[in-house]
């Protein structure tokens, strides 16, 4: 607890004099900035006819981190030598292992500390400097560091507008060109430079140059109607963890379990607010209320609580016993017509079962769009 009231320290001092450096294109742990404003470049670069991506993958970032590269960049804007050392301690303290022994660290950032995003940023904000300035440095330029600044500083061709349009989220980033040569080019122009000048490992399985349509990036795809949708891997993982949530043999409360239920889904859709696909919203809002249907079937358990049940429901006393006394599966029954009918949409309304379709209407146009 100690070392992390330390970290946010250091944190809280410096964020503000390195933030006001860092690129545009960075989004990840800046204030005002969003994983969203990444993703929306991936819409912008289509429109400009930038079809093809750059995707870029550093292999264990975080465990990769060069000591004395970040200690540079950090020794240009913080004088103090105590300030200095601390971080200095604090990246070099090792970690305990589960037997109690220390294994050291000497490369890397602690993962998960108050201070790592911040050490990060900086770690890569050359990175973003390069691809801003890559497209308007005189080729006699390009390997040299000193004469590259100068130039910035003089005025020579280095315009923003030249350079690549790109977004970085942390470790993530991709760059978006007009072709597919161009986007070769880059790729081995940025491997280069990754492991020449930031000695961090490019993961060369997962990177490659390739059609935007066929990029994922921070959970996101273009659809076939060049518009942002989730990709199949974020609503797998959607499901997974609704399953989670409502196993049948959690055991828990059902309204613990639908408490928790709305939690996840409004956070999850919060952050995939900016998906256009309607159609997959309201198959999920039908599947996310069966799986609701079939957490209270098992809780009810035994044919006589679901007769009960069913009967002050609404439930036809004459047919009742088709669905109490049925041999067929939770989920077949999940999506009986007579268990459907008494719990029906409305009265898992009432319990507080979140409705995946209304959240996002709400999230995607406002408060005041038509549910």
């Amino acid at each position: 607890m100690l070392d992390r009231v330390i970290q946010q320290s250091i944190a809280i001092v410096l964020g503000p004099i390195f933030e006001v450096g860092f690129s545009e294109h960075s989004y990840g742990y800046r204030p005002g900035r969003s994983a969203q404003m990444a993703v929306a470049e991936m819409e912008a670069g289509w429109k400009e006819g930038r079809r093809q991506v750059v995707e870029c993958d550093l292999k264990s970032f975080f465990d990769t981190v060069n000591h004395d590269r970040l200690m540079e960049a950090l020794r240009e804007k913080v004088h103090c030598r105590k300030t200095l050392g601390l971080i200095r301690c604090i990246l070099t303290a090792g970690v305990e292992l589960p037997d109690g022994t220390l294994e050291a660290t000497p490369l890397g950032v602690p993962q998960g500390g108050p201070l790592s995003p911040l050490l990060s940023n900086i770690t890569l904000d050359p990175l973003d400097r390069e691809l801003e300035c890559s497209s308007g440095l005189p080729p006699s330029l390009k390997h040299f560091p000193e004469e590259e600044n100068a130039a910035c500083m003089a005025g020579t061709e280095c315009r923003q507008s030249r350079g690549h349009r790109f977004a970085r989220y942390a470790d993530d980033f991709i760059v978006l060109v007009k072709s597919a040569n161009a986007a070769k080019r880059v790729l081995a122009s940025l491997t280069r430079y990754c492991e020449g000048r930031l000695r961090l490992i490019v993961n060369r399985a997962k990177s490659r140059a390739a059609p935007l349509k066929s990029c994922e990036f921070l959970g996101y795809r273009l659809n076939n109607r060049a518009k942002l949708a989730w990709t199949e891997k974020a609503q797998h993982r959607f499901k997974e963890r609704v399953r989670e949530i409502t196993s049948r043999n959690r055991g828990h409360n059902v309204q613990t379990v639908i408490g928790e239920l709305d939690q996840y889904i409004r956070g999850w859709l919060n952050y995939y607010k900016l998906s256009s696909t309607y159609k997959e919203v309201l198959a999920l809002s039908v599947w996310v209320r069966r799986r609701v249907r079939l957490y209270y079937w098992k809780q009810w358990k035994q044919p006589r609580t679901r007769r009960r049940n069913l009967l002050s429901l609404g439930a036809d006393p004459a047919t009742v016993h088709m669905a109490t006394r049925s041999r067929k599966g939770y989920w077949r029954m999940s999506q009986n017509e007579i268990v459907r009918h008494a719990l029906n949409n409305r009265w898992l309304e009432e319990q507080g079962v979140p409705d995946v379709r209304a959240i996002w209407i709400v999230l995607h146009y406002g408060q005041n769009a038509r549910v």
